[in-house]
């Protein structure tokens, strides 16, 4: 028979690491967060994403407790700490925050840094704390050295360790890699990322970038002027994107016009099936770049269509092709690993029509 301590830390373990209820933001006249409810559970790695403006940085401040909202209320491990109930100030949320510019202090050592959250601890306590952060981030050799002495990398991995030293319960990621190059911000993010799920970290990585969102979290949390679009998980939002906002935000589409009737879309492409029963209305048909495949004209089936390339763009392992087809007002972009012949100047291409997106206008 189970405990009473057993089930008091069972029924814990399931209370969600955070839940945003209702929020309500306001600057001036401008409506930051609109009505935004989101639970998150302990141990997810987070993703909010969405264009400049959005309201994810604001939502950050209001979860850290830098800023509170005109109303709702957050709660943290079941603890109300902004809402009805009062506002509990940000160092007793045990809530860490990467910032975008690392900020770590310039006159202070690298372990000096790590200890700085750690006032609370006996000096010889916050010490070994800091000296396990640093082993953590594979930097413990740099513990001597000041700020400028590291990298963008290096830099960024302790803005972690002093993040991770207070042992919160939710870190908050603000673009944490915007500021590194490319190749270095890609084995970061996944070093990083594979250490917090290996912690049982819960975290919250804001971006605006699509592709990092979609290689980064267990949820993705797509806003848009204040408010949820969408939630789910990468796959979910890349496949079944609820509406075009969110199907436009997650890749560069090829949109065919088309008529919608009963069972299909006929575009001129052809048709496309479709569930939809009802009067004849207009409707758009999304295709990405990658389902629409080129063929040798000795592999051509009969639904493949004729097309002119006007350009072409090789990348090593794929290449980008820009079409124009007789029956379509736009051209159509593909990218495909087929190699074509380097002078052809028209090729045959298929449609794989089950991957089409279709939206009612």
């Amino acid at each position: 028979m189970m405990s009473t301590e057993q089930s008091t830390n069972s029924d814990h373990s399931k209370t969600p690491a955070l839940e945003l209820s209702h929020l309500h933001k306001k600057f001036g006249t401008t409506q930051a967060l609109n009505d935004l409810s989101l639970t998150i559970q302990r141990g997810e790695v987070v993703c909010l994403v969405g264009h400049s403006g959005c309201g994810k940085t604001t939502l950050l401040k209001i979860i850290s407790g830098v800023d509170s909202p005109d109303g709702g209320s957050v709660c943290i491990n079941g603890t109300q700490v902004a809402g009805d109930s009062g506002f509990i100030e940000p160092e007793n949320r045990k809530v860490g925050v990467v910032f975008q510019d690392y900020a770590l202090f310039p006159h202070l050592t690298i372990e000096q840094n790590i200890m700085f959250g750690l006032r609370k601890m006996a000096k010889s306590e916050a010490r070994d704390r800091a000296r396990q952060m640093l082993e953590l981030v594979n930097l413990t050799h740099m513990a001597d050295k000041y700020p400028h002495m590291l990298s963008g990398g290096e830099q960024q991995r302790i803005a972690l360790a002093r993040a991770l030293a207070p042992k919160p319960d939710i870190l908050l990621m603000d673009e944490p890699f915007s500021n590194l190059d490319r190749g270095l911000r890609d084995q970061l993010r996944h070093d990083t990322i594979s250490l917090l799920r290996k912690l049982g970290t819960t975290v919250i990585f804001v971006t605006h970038d699509a592709e990092e969102a979609l290689s980064t979290g267990d949820k993705i949390v797509l806003m848009r002027a204040g408010h949820i679009v969408q939630t789910g998980t990468p796959r979910e939002l890349y496949d079944q994107p609820c509406c075009r906002y969110t199907a436009d935000f997650f890749c560069d589409y090829n949109i065919v016009q088309g008529t919608m009737r009963t069972g299909e879309v006929e575009t001129a492409l052809g048709c496309f099936a479709t569930d939809y029963i009802g009067d004849d209305c207009p409707a758009v048909v999304y295709l990405r770049p990658c389902d629409i495949c080129p063929c040798l004209t000795q592999a051509a089936t009969i639904d493949a269509i004729s097309a002119q390339i006007e350009s072409r763009v090789f990348r090593g392992d794929m290449e980008e092709l820009t079409l124009k087809i007789g029956a379509l007002s736009e051209p159509l972009k593909l990218r495909t690993s087929t190699r074509l012949p380097a002078q052809a100047e028209t090729t045959q291409i298929e449609v794989s029509r089950d991957r089409a997106l279709i939206f009612k206008l």
